[in-house]
């Protein structure tokens, strides 16, 4: 292969589902390249919250002087953004040698079959042992127990906050989907959960293993007014922190487990009061409630679940007025689309439904008729559209510059209107 977007459509291709929970083959082709990290592992899995937590700990610890190495999925624009260096995307040249180190391995002897995600999994981890690294952060893509990622034994677990999502995989209420995720943990190993009413099978679980459990209030707790935030947790107080720069009320949970998972292991990762404050202050996450000045205001946010699409309902309605909102979405099939769009429709007034560029995918079509389904206020309107890009450029002609647009829905969504890089939006007409 000469490139990295030959290795991408080369693993596409190699096994017969592009979803095959287990870790048999993985750890397989793991042994075979001796794959093994040397530095501090902290590995995060949880329903919603995951990347926000993932970027919290990179922006502290990067700000403390600590090489850092970030691996989260999937990405907005290009694959290169799966593996942050010192909070950079890697280099496509570098991948392209740890994919090449996964082939070797998974065609010596018995070949072994691996879905995208595994072997570029493998092929990321392969990049990060071979860089100097003080601190590798690890997300997991679906569920804990069964991700790729759990072939590696975290120092530190972190469970964010757990909902229904990715049901035909990991069960079909809180408890099972729990129980999945509390598989990243290992016994004797600080384990932080931030999800203020966690599921029982979590807490269970901790105990079972002999686990070291932090609990967000019982072994950590967070207060605050509107200008500043306490956290306490065991040994360790931070008064008159200001808010995550990572906007919306559900920052504080994140950033409330991020400070556990710091203190859990201030023993191996010291970090100053002054990095803590630094790094929740200069936290940066595309796509993430992202408001993006201009005329009309834009807000790109990857929520995609019912759980995280009633944050951002929430969210939007903390801005403020504006006359009209506007709604980009797009969303996979199978997701519980239903509540997704009750708990967000009183706070939209025209919808642009559109296509998205994976099988997976509901078409534009179907979100509409769903959207119908819904007894929508008779002053709504809606269309559909090809891709996003096309979906936001409507967005825009319609919209007057003191209106409000939200790219909302899966990844392909809002990287559809990011391909040609953050759109910046400048309306000039005005209501009649």
């Amino acid at each position: 292969m000469k490139n990295l977007s030959d290795w991408l459509a080369y693993c596409e291709q190699i096994h017969p589902v592009n979803i095959d929970m287990g870790l048999e083959r993985v750890r397989e082709v793991a042994t075979r390249m001796n794959l093994a990290l040397t530095c501090p592992v902290i590995t995060v899995a949880g329903t919603n919250g995951k990347g926000s937590t993932c970027a919290m700990l990179e922006s502290i610890l990067m700000q403390a002087g600590y090489r850092t190495a970030v691996y989260s999925s999937p990405h907005l624009v290009h694959f290169e953004e799966r593996l942050r260096l010192q909070g950079q995307p890697v280099q496509a040249d570098a991948l392209v040698g740890g994919f090449a180190a996964v082939e070797t391995a998974r065609t010596q002897g018995p070949g072994v079959s691996l879905t995208y995600f595994e072997f570029s999994t493998l092929a990321i981890l392969d990049v990060i042992r071979h860089t100097p690294l003080d601190v590798v952060i690890l997300e997991v893509g679906l569920g804990g127990r069964l991700d790729a990622v759990n072939i590696v034994d975290p120092d530190c677990a972190v469970i964010t906050s757990i909902d229904l999502d990715h049901m035909e995989f990991l069960g079909t209420d809180r408890e099972a989907i729990g129980l999945e995720k509390a598989g990243i943990m290992r016994a004797g190993r600080p384990v932080v959960v931030s999800d203020p009413v966690p599921p029982q099978s979590v807490l269970d679980h901790a105990r079972r293993l002999g686990a070291d459990l932090w609990q967000v209030g019982q072994d950590f707790n967070v207060a605050g007014d509107p200008q500043q935030w306490n956290w306490a947790g065991r040994g360790r107080r931070y008064s008159g922190l200001a808010y995550p720069a990572l906007r919306g009320a559900n920052q504080l949970v994140n950033a409330a487990g991020v400070l556990a998972a710091l203190t859990a292991l201030r023993e191996v990762l010291p970090v100053t009061a002054q990095a803590i404050r630094n790094g929740l202050a200069f936290v940066e996450f595309a796509g993430r409630f992202q408001i993006i000045p201009g005329k009309p205001t834009l807000v790109l946010d990857v929520a995609h679940n019912p759980h995280s699409v009633a944050a951002l309902a929430a969210n939007l309605d903390a801005m403020g007025y504006f006359p009209c909102t506007h709604a980009v979405f797009g969303a996979m099939a199978d997701k519980d689309l239903a509540p997704m769009l009750a708990r967000i429709n009183p706070v939209i007034d025209r919808w642009y439904f559109t296509d998205l560029p994976t099988a997976r995918a509901a078409s534009a079509a179907q979100l509409q008729t769903r959207w119908l389904a819904q007894n929508p206020p008779a002053t709504a309107r809606s269309a559909t559209f090809s891709d996003p890009a096309a979906a936001l450029a409507a967005a825009v002609a319609a919209a007057d510059p003191a209106d409000r647009i939200v790219v909302f829905g899966s990844f392909y969504t809002v990287g559809g209107v990011m391909q040609q890089g953050l759109p910046r939006l400048h309306g000039e007409h005005l209501s009649p």
